[in-house]
């Protein structure tokens, strides 16, 4: 009986009819393996050995070689005692050695974790202890926000430094030994070994929720694998793309794409800053043909001088994601030329999860049409199994009319293993068999789904996270402060920035700006409030404050200044 259970034979009641397809037709090594995207660099290399795999200023690796290098670092990690279940962090920005740790990590047993370098230290701390980080790789441009980071942890984790030359800085090395003498420990025949079993942990990346305290949201190798293909079919990306590092490889695994590109076969072309002006010098330069980024980095390319925009003669397609997309981008990166497809997504989904999947038949419609239907959140990724908009208290979905709002839920094989230590938290988000975004939206006739609004207070602002909680906590510790609520306010540069409404102690004074500098130096600068308004915080009669008032002032005041 145990035998045949291992087997996978179901037993029912007596006379049930046993299905004869699962009956000694089991899985074995010819048969199944575990789903990972290591696998996608190991073909590629194989088969287009000597096409251009990275590109950075002067720097120009092959498939062949970004393969032994990522073979190099899981070799020199192993002999560190780096193995399953150990977590390798990385501070860094969008170089080789960024999308190398993508493979040569997970290729030891062990799982990364990206730091976002906009952090300050106490939160870059707080992750790498909560983490377990037994390594850390770090780019010399972070050293400050490391060391202060480092020097309040008990257990520290071992330090490499990254030296890149397009970097014109001086930071301090702060590890035993840089990045290439790390790897040239290390054998670029390593025999890494594929996952035992694709749910085990691939990457942890953190995000910030409503909560100071950030959230470690686990991938596992078959989402990974499974959302890295996905981002090809979803987007029609022709073999060998040419993709530009706009996206933050820190953030979602830069939304699969580290991986898609080496299903694609295609290359890599590396941005440490991102700037309008780099942004088109790059895909003049590289044929770009692809690009990722928030609605923000797109309005730069709108803005600038009509010079630069001159000498691209070939198709360009850009993925848009974070809050609902102005009207006014993508109507102007639709006069650019550029072809923009709208995505929506959290960290616990891997990145994008859904597409606003357009119809050819849109294409006769006005510009305004077309970019009212092209600035809804979509369908469900091809690779999501469900997407709906509910009634969380009820779980029912809501009535196709566009106007009964619910809350966007997700299940399926994209959707994160949960949070790192945080069972609570976990079992919450996926009450019911659904994962729950905490976005409100509206479900059209077309079953195309709409942000209307967030249940969380997280402000969205260049495509980062804020927590309006972590900012109202900081505004609280200022002795002059009484209360205090934050909410996001409309920008037309950032799409929404921290909006702080503030009411003093008695016989108190303090300015605007000595309120924003204060947060500043508590706080990342991208969190600090960009506007803060005096006066009487609303509250109801059990003395909750009420943030839908604040956030129609906020609205008010935004209209006036624009």
């Amino acid at each position: 009986m145990l035998d045949d259970a291992r087997r996978g034979y179901t037993f029912t009641t007596m006379g049930a009819k046993r299905n004869p397809f699962e009956t000694n037709l089991d899985k074995n090594p010819a048969n199944h393996a575990p789903l990972t995207p290591l696998g996608f660099i190991e073909r590629t290399a194989a088969v287009y050995p000597q096409r251009i795999s990275v590109i950075h200023g002067a720097r120009r690796y092959t498939w062949q070689e970004t393969y032994a290098r990522c073979r190099r670092l899981a070799s020199a990690l192993s002999k560190r005692g780096v193995g399953t279940g150990d977590a390798v962090a990385v501070m860094l920005a969008n170089t080789p050695e960024m999308y190398e740790c993508h493979f040569g990590v997970p290729m030891t047993g062990g799982v990364l974790l990206s730091l976002n370098t906009r952090l300050d230290a106490e939160a870059i701390a707080f992750m790498l202890e909560h983490g377990g980080a037994k390594l850390l790789i770090t780019d010399r441009e972070f050293s400050p926000t490391v060391k202060g980071a480092l020097a309040k942890l008990k257990a520290k984790p071992q330090v490499i430094d990254v030296d890149d030359p397009e970097y014109s800085g001086a930071g301090e090395r702060l590890g035993e030994k840089t990045y290439e003498a790390l790897l040239a420990e290390g054998d670029p025949e390593f025999a890494w070994k594929w996952p035992a079993d694709e749910w085990n942990a691939i990457s942890l990346n953190y995000t910030s929720g409503t909560t100071g305290d950030p959230k470690g949201v686990v991938y596992h190798h078959r989402g990974a694998y499974l959302n890295a293909v996905c981002n090809i079919v979803t987007w029609g990306m022709p073999h060998h793309s040419v993709y530009l590092w706009t996206l933050p490889m820190f953030h979602c695994n830069g939304w699969c794409f580290a991986w898609t590109m080496a299903a694609n076969a295609g290359t890599n072309v590396c941005l440490r800053k991102v700037e309008a002006g780099f942004i088109f010098e790059k895909i003049k330069q590289h044929k770009v043909t692809h690009y990722c980024g928030a609605p923000i980095v797109h309005s730069s390319l709108i803005n600038v001088p009509e010079e630069m925009k001159r000498g691209i003669t070939h198709k360009v397609s850009g993925m848009v994601a974070a809050a609902a997309p102005p009207a006014a981008m993508i109507e102007g990166m639709e006069k650019l030329g550029f072809d923009i497809t709208h995505v929506y997504g959290l960290t616990e989904t891997y990145g994008p999860a859904t597409v606003c999947a357009k119809h050819e038949e849109w294409n006769a419609l006005d510009i305004g049409e077309r970019t009212r239907l092209n600035g809804r959140q979509g369908v469900r990724y091809l690779m999501e199994e469900g997407l709906s908009v509910m009634d969380p208290e009820t779980m029912q979905p809501v009535p196709a009319d566009g106007e009964t709002m619910g809350e966007i839920m997700f299940r399926g094989n994209i959707t994160m293993k949960g949070y790192l230590k945080n069972p609570s938290a976990t079992q919450k988000t996926f009450a019911g068999g659904w994962f729950h975004s905490g976005d409100l939206a509206v479900l059209h006739e077309d079953g195309y789904v709409k942000i209307k609004d967030r249940s969380k207070d997280v402000i969205i602002s260049g495509g980062e996270n804020i927590s309006s909680l972590e900012v109202e906590d900081v505004l609280y510790r200022h002795p002059a402060v009484l209360a205090a609520a934050v909410v996001a306010m409309p920008d037309a540069k950032w799409g929404e920035t921290p909006c702080a409404f503030v009411e003093l102690k008695e016989n108190t004074k303090i300015t605007e700006k000595e309120i924003i500098e204060f947060c500043r130096a508590h706080l990342a600068k991208f969190k600090a409030p960009r506007a803060v308004v005096f006066g009487e915080v609303p509250k109801t009669s059990t003395g909750k404050i009420q943030k839908f008032v604040l956030r129609e002032k906020a609205k008010s005041a935004a209209a006036i200044d624009s």
